[in-house]
């Protein structure tokens, strides 16, 4: 991998942001930062995301009257294990060329050398993966735990492959997986 996507995901994970881009930012801040090259999906009148590739932005209001409040972003790690190119032409413009894989063991010493440290959080979907969170900048980080032979069928992902990055998850959001899922073998 190369030095610089890590630092990507480095940024990501410390500040909360893509490019500076946060989960609450709108439509058009978002498109201002990451471009126009983007699916739009929704549901109805009041869900909307917009794919820019391995990012994914959330939108959520109440009415048509409304304008959109920003909900989540999502970055869609386990995408690169099927295409370099799903990387947002903004984001390899800065950063240069992404693996297929991001070894999440290597991210969290990365991120222990800068004095950031994730805490592990119980999880519906364990022991297939775990998931993990950094409380300054709400960021979880869902990594990939399957055997080989399971994990292989979706996508090329390997045991211990960062599968996703998303923001926010609160303090509350852990507290809840911790009293729901607390006793869930990791």
């Amino acid at each position: 991998m190369t030095p610089h996507s890590l630092a990507f995901y480095l940024d990501v994970i410390t500040s909360g942001t893509v490019l500076g881009a946060k989960p609450t930012s709108s439509p058009d801040e978002v498109t201002a930062i990451l471009g126009s090259d983007y699916s739009e999906n929704s549901f109805d009148d009041h869900s909307m995301w917009r794919d820019y590739g391995m990012a994914e932005f959330f939108w959520c209001r109440e009415s048509l009257e409304h304008p959109w409040a920003g909900h989540h972003f999502t970055l869609q790690v386990h995408r690169l294990s099927w295409s370099g190119g799903v990387v947002n032409t903004s984001i390899r413009k800065r950063f240069g060329r992404f693996d297929r894989h991001l070894r999440f063991d290597k991210l969290e010493r990365l991120l222990a050398r800068r004095g950031v440290h994730m805490e592990d959080v119980p999880d519906v979907n364990a022991p297939e993966y775990s998931l993990h969170w950094q409380p300054a900048a709400q960021v979880a980080v869902m990594v990939s735990r399957a055997p080989e032979n399971w994990a292989s069928r979706r996508g090329n992902a390997r045991s211990g492959d960062v599968h996703a990055i998303y923001s926010p998850m609160s303090a509350e959001t852990v507290a809840w997986h911790r009293t729901r899922y607390g006793t869930r073998p990791e």
